[in-house]
Formats: structure tokens, sequence, C-alpha cells
């Protein structure tokens, strides 16, 4: 608080402080990093701190977190509210950032496609990433591994076991990965990232698998590594515990998928693209799912 309206040139705080009466119009700028996840009362609240405002994040990756009842239009965050239902924001409101430093140009076709209206493209040089094995996971791209199972809602014990499976596979290989620069080197369990929805499916993997990346969506937002595995562990959309916005959510999709920056493997059963659609919103959850199936390479 004592460098309010001092000669300090920037400063970082959360919403708390921007919203306090002792911080009106105290700064000229002022940034809301992940706006994707903020409400847009909140970004009201801080914005009487500035004379104007920047909001910057991807409102296709996880929304912001929500807990209790709230009357409808609360649930959307200042960037939902400006977008307006469109995926990507128009020349005129605002900047959209059409290159990723981080896909494969396979990965971010399917990524672009399914959530940015075919605008996101991948940067000049990470077409080179690969990775190099004897095993069966190597190049780039998407992957998909059937397990077949019944009656799964939050944990896959089968899923797990695959999972594990294939992990020890592809270490004992002598596998190796190719950055965008070009350079090789031996892969390692780190640069491997496991994911699932529920909580119970990533302890079921980590008694499997201890030491290595595992965990939620939520968990790994923000973070990356060359080969994202995706345990989406529910036997068929009936059995989903949370219904199909949760498990077949497009946002969740978008963020599970580009973590990796080489080879995606998402593991399920194959019940999961035979949903039984009953409205339009449903159809579009499936969609995505399916035309992920489509685009990747089925692991036999």
């Amino acid at each position: 608080m004592a460098a309010l309206k001092s000669s300090c040139q920037v400063g970082g705080a959360t919403a708390w402080l921007w919203a306090r009466e002792e911080a009106s119009e105290c700064v000229d700028v002022l940034f809301v990093d992940e706006a994707g996840q903020m409400s847009i009362a909140n970004v009201l609240a801080v914005s009487q701190a500035c004379r104007t405002l920047v909001l910057i994040g991807d409102p296709c990756q996880l929304e912001q977190p929500m807990q209790g009842s709230h009357p409808d239009g609360t649930e959307l965050s200042a960037l939902d509210y400006l977008l307006d239902g469109d995926a990507t924001i128009g020349t005129r409101r605002g900047l959209f950032i059409e290159e990723t430093r981080r896909l494969h140009p396979d990965i971010c076709a399917f990524t672009s496609e399914l959530f940015y209206e075919g605008r996101l493209c991948a940067h000049a040089g990470l077409e080179r990433q690969r990775i190099q094995s004897t095993s069966r996971i190597r190049g780039a791209g998407l992957r998909f591994l059937p397990v077949s199972h019944e009656g799964n809602q939050s944990c896959a014990p089968e899923e797990a076991g695959q999972v594990q499976t294939l992990v020890h596979e592809i270490l004992a290989a002598d596998t190796t990965w190719v950055d965008r620069e070009g350079n090789e080197r031996r892969l390692e369990a780190d640069d491997i990232l496991i994911i699932a929805p529920y909580n119970a499916q990533v302890f079921e993997l980590q008694e499997r698998l201890p030491n290595y990346r595992i965990g939620t969506v939520d968990k790994f937002q923000g973070q990356e590594a060359p080969i994202v595995i995706y345990s989406m562990t529910t036997s068929s959309y009936a059995d989903a515990p949370r219904g199909m916005e949760f498990l077949y959510s497009l946002n969740r999709l978008n963020v599970a998928t580009s973590r990796a920056k080489c080879l995606c493997i998402l593991v399920g059963s194959p019940a999961l693209f035979e949903p039984e659609c009953k409205t339009p919103r449903q159809m579009q959850l499936a969609n995505a799912f399916c035309r992920y199936l489509e685009m990747a390479t089925v692991i036999s």
C-alpha cells in the first residue's frame, strides 16, 4: 500500500489491492493476467485503479473457478464477456497472438481447427521436433491408444496399467527427443506428462508410476513436455460421474492436448467416441473428440 501513488514505476498485486479505495486511479495502465479466469465483477472492481485496462488471457483454456450458486451471467469471465461467443478476438477489439512456440505443426493443426478458428500456426522450426525410438511411440502428432473396459467412472485400473506399460516401453527403448533447434538428447521421465480428469485416476497412476509428472488438467495448465499422455478414465459417456460437460469439456481437452510439444497420446475406451447425444451442445462436445480420433494414429 505504501507504494501507491509514489514514484514507483511498476507494481503488481492481486485484485484485493487494486480494488481498494486508496488505489483509485493510481496507475496509467493495469494489466489483468489470466483474464479468462477472472469474473466481470472482479475486473470492474479493479478497473477503478487505472485509466487504461488491458486484459490478457485465453478463454479457450480452463474457465474461472466457481463455488456456490450465482445468478445467470456471473459464470462469464471478463474475456468471455468481451468475446461474446467468439473463440478468438477480432482486430478491432484486441490482438490475437497467432503463433505457438510449443506445438508441433501436426498438433497445432488440431488445436487451431477445434479451438482457435483456424488462426493459430506453429512457429518456424517446430516441425523439427520429434521422438526417435524403436518403441511404438515415435515421430510427432496425435495418437490414440484404445483400452476396452466397462463400468469405470473416476478410476480405470485397465488404463493405468496400459499407461504404465507404455511409459516403461518408451524409456527402455533408448528413446531420444529432438527439439526445435535440432538438438537431440535422451528422453527422460521428466519429459513425459501424464494427465487424468479425476483425482482417483491420478492416485492410481501415481501408485504405478512414482516420481513421474502426474496430475489433473487443472494442475498442469501452463506447463509442457515433449510427450503428453491423457488417460480419459471413464468407460462411456453414460458413466461420466460429472456428466458430459466435464469429461468432454472443450476447454479441458484443449489444455490437456496442448501441453504436448511433440506427441499427444490419448488413452481411453472406444465407447467414449460413440455417445448418444441429445442436444446440440452434447454434439459439439463429442465432435471435438471424434475429430481427434480422425486426425490421430491408432496405437496397436
